[in-house]
């Protein structure tokens, strides 16, 4: 490497970073996208000429080799966990019993309190060399390749002191929803979904859910002092961390209440999870003088709010089998009513959840249903006399195969005798992403499946007039439209097609990525595995998967019957990158659109340089107004959005 090429390296990285920093932490981008991928392009080009890969690169954060375990790491001082106050009261109470300690000026800081991984990182020389978890205060896990994923995590810093950073990885809920469009395993809410991504022994699945982090407390450091927290607060803002925006200064008990009230209101707009707020003397020698009890700080508390949870009988627990043959628990309640829903089922995630948790059957069981739509069982309540283990089941619920038990997942190994697989893998098929077929429900396929013995993706271009007809509520227009859209369904786009072939860990962005990088279907097909994890964002796992896929004898005949029935795959169509109205431009859709359906006007926006989001928030730059709006169009008013009607839509497209 020469000397021109390792500053030019340096220079990179540090502008690549600076910009990473400005967008995802400051909210202020101060560079295009497109300038942004141009960087990072010709620093990924460097690297491969040279191979050498700086510490700070940006590409260090796609994630690296699977490791085989977690190591310990004991912490330089213990993260202690925080006293709680479930009410104004008992906040009323914790300052009193402080000031029968010592008398003191009330100025408090308030935050947020984050519903995710608590998470501390160690820097040395301005580097980042640990990140851990908690684990019992003493002692956590070292998952420093993991938190490196992490975009809103510096791998550099200006401070060259040993310094020990706290707080929270989390997983917006924006990047939740987008994850599950294009994720053949659903993750069930964001709190897990951020846990799991840390503490998985492969950091690539880490770096896939996109996580971030809050910083909120210097745990230790070398060579510096802090008079109060909120110089503690503005170190972390100077040395590049994201920091909770609301965090405030304020000089009364009352000021604290009416914060914790008004983000109590405001909690559910949020695109993250909290579950409280957090209190603390903002004067640091106080707190010191304070002191801790055996488990907290008599500095500082956290404020609880009311979580929507609630006890209720756990009356059994099933095993559903998804479309890759992974058994997922799921608990049948006693109903329930919380917060206005009612809840009868639950999810468990998986059995080293349940015997977690001490989950049994007949026992009463806590269930809490926070900002997402799936609740989830917490713990045991009560165990009641003649509760009884969850049992791990041993053969499959749909096709009696024995199971395959994995140190974490259940799977049923019969891929192509399953039913319950094939119809899964067929109603993936069908779906809206992929091949679009009109009237083709997973309660449809599960009809043709058990009357006609349709249990291939080539048998749906078989069916005929007479089979449809023999379905409930399947009359002319239906069958006609049924008809109509499987025949359109046989020029699909590429990236829909690799997409509904149902490929282990290819997703639809991947899919997207895939179709624009081979642009045919051959192409794809015939891909090496040194070309597949070449491209950006291909992790070794997912190139493993498209190969074996394609090595399959099953799959290869299939592949040749689809060709039988008449499907033409589309080559991919090389847009042109230019600027354009859209680029650049976060946009959300709402509404019903007379002119294109609602995936056609993204596909156009994409294609122009936009990016499509689910939920509006103070990032959303623009919003594409159809007919009947709902609450998105409220609250991008609220917020001062730009509104896009489809007329001008139109022309903006021209």
């Amino acid at each position: 490497m020469t000397q021109e090429e390792k500053q030019r390296m340096e220079d990179l990285t540090k502008k690549i970073n600076e910009a990473s920093y400005a967008y995802y932490s400051l909210d202020n981008p101060i560079m295009s996208d497109k300038e942004w991928d141009r960087l990072y392009d010709e620093l990924r080009a460097l690297e491969k000429k040279t191979g050498v890969v700086l510490e700070a690169s940006p590409t260090t954060r796609v994630g690296g080799a699977i490791i085989d375990k977690f190591e310990k790491v004991t912490h330089y001082r213990r993260l202690m966990s925080l006293d709680k106050a479930q009410s104004f009261e008992g906040i009323e109470d914790w300052l009193d019993k402080n000031k029968k300690i010592m008398d003191f000026e009330e100025e408090f800081s308030v935050e947020h309190k984050f519903d995710g991984l608590s998470l501390a990182l160690t820097y040395e020389n301005g580097k980042l060399v640990t990140g851990a978890t908690r684990g019992n205060g003493e002692v956590g896990e070292n998952v420093t390749s993991q938190v490196k994923t992490i975009r809103t995590i510096p791998l550099e810093i200006p401070y060259k002191g040993r310094v020990v950073v706290q707080g929270e990885g989390i997983m917006k809920l924006s990047e939740l929803a987008k994850y599950n469009r294009q994720a053949d395993e659903k993750l069930k809410n964001a709190r897990n979904a951020a846990a799991g991504a840390i503490r998985n022994l492969d950091p690539s699945v880490t770096a896939k859910r996109r996580l971030d982090f809050f910083a909120y407390n210097i745990n230790y450091i070398e060579g510096k002092k802090f008079l109060t927290q909120e110089d503690e607060h503005n170190f972390l803002i100077e040395n590049g961390f994201m920091v909770d925006p609301l965090f405030k200064i304020v000089h009364s008990l009352g000021e604290v209440k009416d914060l914790i009230s008004k983000v109590d209101k405001e909690k559910s707009t949020y695109d993250f999870l909290i579950d409280g707020m957090v209190i603390k003397i903002n004067n640091l020698h106080v707190r010191d003088e304070l002191g801790e009890t055996i488990k907290y700080p008599r500095g500082m508390i956290a404020y609880k709010f009311e979580a929507m949870e609630i006890a209720t009988t756990l009356k059994d627990v099933v095993w559903q089998v998804s479309r890759t043959g992974k058994l997922t628990p799921v608990g049948i309640l006693e109903s329930v009513d919380i917060a206005g829903v009612t809840v009868s089922r639950a999810t468990l995630n998986n059995y080293q959840d349940i015997k977690r948790k001490g989950v049994k059957i007949g026992a009463r069981v806590f269930v809490r249903r926070s900002n997402e739509v799936i609740p989830e069982i917490l713990g045991i309540a009560d165990d009641e006399v003649g509760s009884r283990e969850v049992e791990r089941p041993k053969v499959c619920p749909s096709c009696g195969a024995e199971l395959v038990w994995g140190d974490i997942e259940t799977t049923c190994p019969n891929h192509f005798g399953c039913s319950k697989q094939i119809i899964e893998r067929l109603s993936f098929f069908s779906s809206r992403q992929a091949m679009d077929i009109l009237s083709f429900s997973t309660k449809t396929i599960e009809k043709l499946y058990n009357l006609f013995g349709i249990n291939r993706y080539s048998s749906i271009y078989k069916l005929t007039e007479k089979e449809l007809y023999a379905l409930d509520n399947f009359k002319d227009k239906k069958v006609g439209g049924v008809l109509q859209s499987i025949e359109k369904s046989k020029t699909p786009e590429l990236y829909r097609f690799i997409f509904a072939l149902g490929i282990d860990n290819v997703g639809i962005k991947t899919a997207k990525q895939l179709a624009s990088h081979f642009l045919t279907f051959d192409a794809f097909k015939n891909a090496s595995r040194e070309e597949l994890i070449s491209l950006p964002d291909i992790a070794e796992v997912t190139a493993d998967c498209i190969v074996d896929f394609f090595k399959h004898e099953y799959n290869q005949t299939e592949l040749g019957e689809l060709e039988k029935v008449g499907i033409v795959v589309k080559p991919q169509r090389v847009i042109e990158s230019k600027e354009s109205f859209f680029t650049g431009k976060k946009v959300v859709l709402t509404g019903a659109l007379t002119s294109f359906t609602r995936e056609e006007a993204g596909a156009i926006i994409e294609n122009l340089g936009g990016e499509i989001v689910s939920s509006v928030s103070k990032n959303t730059d623009l919003v594409l107004l159809g007919e009947n709006p709902g609450s998105k169009y409220t609250k991008a008013q609220a917020l001062n959005i730009p509104i896009l009607t489809e007329e001008e839509f139109k022309e903006k497209i021209k």
